[in-house]
């Protein structure tokens, strides 16, 4: 046996509350004066802040890369984790504690090869685990059973458990369960506790708190030395410790973590280890939470749930019961065989939703810093679970508030998501024209650990939000090569109030707006430099005026005027781009009053009379002078007749349709002159040419709402002279029906509704 099997091994499942009850029993029975932990070797200076007064588990250790290449990783500890107790015991013994794992520069180092190496093999195939050959020799359903009946729930000794932990990892050992990165870690771990030998510690005052398969591993002598050199390339690396969360942690499962339900297993360790007694709490607090709901539940349910736990487990072969039986015996008993309760607003009893806190010496950046600051100030969310959040822009405060998420978005930093915000036809989402037309904003606000991860790793760009999302901006304006991909940093450059970004990206839109021949490009340009002229002032533009917009704003909607009979020569793929640029820059013409309308209409005027223009786009271009009244309806009678005489070509003609009508169907359909002609066109398609168009037209009177075909029906039976015949009376006979029908309908859900609200007051 080697000298490192002689110290006193103690095998571990990370944050399991039974391991680190018998842990704290087993330190102190032999009062060790060094406590070897399973941790980065390289973290060793962050164990003063970890065991800290203030600060109080979910925490976790992160390290991230310092040479400009993304990588971090974390070690979340809680309350429970063995490793977490073995630091707090020594801590309390005025003994030392120590890292002695694969150094955290070593595992981002490791993990950069491993992005682009093959796999290793079926040992890290995380669909079938190596500790599943010791379930499939069982009756148990998963690892997670196995465990909680053989080793969580029993009052094990330290000396049983160590025993029988050891001989589990060791049976999974034999069937060949270890990786190459597991065996390297096995030598690093083994050369851990050698160098604390070697520095005159006895063997028999050294505790080493182990993973179970590398305590198997070391104790029966099967480390290669050699294997440490996995690890032996180091990057730039800095750590520090942030806070965690419960929701977080129940992210980490398998093996290695097995923590579906941290709340439940924090009430079991600060029972010592009495899973009975966590369950009974849980319990309670389940019937508490259904009462506050409105269901009908009582204490004698509450009984009745806990007795069916408690059998259960039995059955099963357990010592107590575990989340499986809690849940089980609540949907049973209290939520009556619903278990949409339980998965739905009850599991937060056992997941929990608490945030850890660090001590203030560790140090926070000032990115960090002012996050907290800032989310403290503005009274902000600072709980893992999601909040909405709405602001109103008109008030200053808010504004602020507003910036300050806008500036986390651009940073790329997951704290805040706006909702309720869809992506209009030319204008990209959360930013552009929408983001400055609006007046109030909808935030779901959640705090999560990448949340202080991402706050970590962007300090590279700036000291302060401002800094940061300016240097951000400009990263991202470098590698825009159109006017409109331009434009959205110009308008997030203006969100989140950085005015030499708002510079520079005023002075990118003038440069490639020169040469940018791309209309859906250009027609966005135009909407982002209209909405600042608009509503940039309220944004604080910062020197994004109407001296320099306006200008810009004329010279780039002209181009895009000049492009547009071009443009409107294009395939069906590109045609609704077209016409969607199309009804951005008529908006435009119509309601900014410095940019050459008549010109804009010449332009629109040559496509709608075009046959070489796509005839979507050119049906678009009669469809936007008409209810533009910008033609009368002898000039648009004239140009759809001349259009929908080429019955030779039903499907362009179709086409036509489609894009005349989706610029405003509703106008469209009231006006009897164009039903005629419509209507016309269809009745003289031979079935052939009806066949061919019919896909076409299917399209474009597909999103017809109730109003607009209404108003259709009626257009054609006025159209066809069935007035005489009586035909308009009964169809507007059929019609008043329908409405009438609706009517009562509406009616009955609001006396319903009306019943209702009685029946609260």
């Amino acid at each position: 046996m080697s000298d490192a099997a002689l110290v006193h091994l103690f095998p571990v499942r990370h944050h399991s509350p039974r391991a680190s009850v018998v842990l704290h029993a087993f330190l102190e029975h032999v009062q060790p004066d060094k406590v070897l932990i399973e941790g980065p070797s390289d973290a060793g200076a962050l164990i003063d802040v970890l065991v800290d007064a203030e600060t109080a588990p979910p925490v976790a250790i992160l390290a991230y890369r310092t040479d400009g290449v993304p990588g971090s990783t974390l070690w979340p500890f809680a309350a429970y984790s063995p490793e977490y107790v073995a630091l707090r015991w020594a801590r309390e013994h005025g003994k030392e504690a120590r890292f002695v794992d694969v150094s955290a520069a070593q595992v981002l180092a490791r993990a950069s090869r491993q992005a682009t190496a093959e796999p290793e093999g079926a040992g890290d195939d995380p669909l079938r685990s190596p500790w599943s050959v010791i379930v499939d020799q069982t009756d148990f359903r998963s690892f997670d059973e196995l465990w909680e009946a053989r080793f969580e729930a029993p009052a094990h000794s330290h000396a049983g458990f160590r025993e029988a932990l050891r001989e589990l990892a060791e049976t999974v050992r034999l069937h060949d369960g270890s990786t190459e990165e597991t065996k390297s870690r096995d030598a690093v771990l083994r050369a851990g506790i050698e160098r604390a030998l070697a520095e005159g510690t006895p063997a028999d005052k050294i505790v080493a708190v182990f993973g179970a398969a590398h305590v198997a591993a070391i104790a029966a002598g099967d480390v290669d030395p050699a294997k440490a050199a996995l690890h032996r390339e180091e990057v730039p690396t800095s750590l520090t410790v942030i806070p965690y969360s419960f929701p977080r942690l129940a992210e980490q499962l398998g093996y290695g973590a097995g923590n579906r339900a941290p709340l439940y297993y924090q009430r079991a360790f600060d029972a010592g280890g009495d899973y009975q007694r966590a369950t009974l709490e849980v319990l309670v607090d389940f019937t508490d939470h259904l009462r506050l709901r409105g269901f009908s539940v009582s204490l004698a349910d509450t009984i009745e749930a806990y007795r069916l736990a408690c059998m259960l487990s039995d059955m099963r072969g357990k010592s107590g019961p575990g989340i499986d039986e809690v849940r089980e015996a609540t949907i049973a008993t209290l939520c009556r065989g619903e278990s949409a309760h339980v998965d739905g607003f009850l599991w937060s009893s056992v997941v929990g939703k608490g945030v850890g806190r660090v001590a203030r010496g560790i140090g926070k950046n000032s990115l960090q810093t002012e996050f907290w600051t800032t989310v403290r100030h503005y009274n902000l969310p600072e709980t893992d679970e999601t909040v909405a959040v709405s602001l109103k822009l008109a008030d200053t405060t808010q504004l602020e508030a507003s910036t300050f998420l806008h500036r986390l978005r651009v940073l790329d930093v997951p704290y805040a998501g706006l909702v309720g915000a869809r992506k209009a036809r030319g204008d990209p989402e959360p930013g552009g024209f929408a983001a400055l037309a609006r007046v109030r904003e909808s935030w779901q606000v959640q705090w999560t650990p990448s949340t202080e991860v991402a706050l970590v790793e962007r300090i590279v760009l700036g000291e302060s939000f401002q800094a940061a999302a300016e240097r951000a901006l400009e990263a991202r304006l470098a590698e825009r090569k159109t006017v409109g991909d331009a434009s959205e940093v110009l308008v997030d450059a203006v969100l989140v109030a950085a005015g030499g970004a708002v510079a520079q990206a005023l002075a990118a839109c003038d440069a490639l707006a020169a040469h940018d021949d791309d209309v859906s490009s250009l027609a966005r340009a135009c909407r982002a430099l209209g909405g600042l002229a608009s509503y940039g002032s309220s944004r604080k533009s910062l020197g994004a005026d109407d001296r320099v917009l306006v200008p810009l704003l004329q010279k780039t909607f002209a181009r895009a005027t000049l492009r547009l009979p071009y443009a409107a020569g294009c395939g069906d793929g590109e045609a609704p781009a077209v016409t969607g640029a199309m009804r951005v820059l008529q908006e435009l013409a119509m309601t900014q009053g410095a940019v050459d309308r008549d010109g804009w209409v010449a332009a629109l005027e040559e496509v709608a009379r075009s046959f070489s223009a796509h005839p979507r786009c050119a049906g678009t271009a009669a469809g936007l002078l008409l209810v533009s009244r910008l033609w009368d309806d002898a000039s648009l009678a004239r140009e759809l007749g001349l259009r929908l005489s080429a019955v030779s070509e039903p499907a362009k003609t179709a086409d036509f349709v489609a894009g005349f009508l989706e610029v405003n169907a509703l106008a469209m359909v009231k006006d009897r002159d164009v039903v005629g002609i419509l209507d016309a066109y269809l009745q003289s398609l031979s079935d052939e040419a009806f066949r061919d168009a019919i896909p076409a037209l299917r399209r474009a009177l597909a999103d017809l709402g109730k109003t607009e075909r209404r108003y259709l029906v009626e257009s054609v039976v006025a159209v066809r002279g069935h007035a005489a015949s009586g035909g308009a009376a009964e169809a507007a006979r059929v019609l008043t029906e329908q409405d009438q029908a609706q009517l009562r309908a509406a009616s009955a859900e609001i006396q319903q509704a009306m019943d209702d609200l009685d029946d609260l007051l």
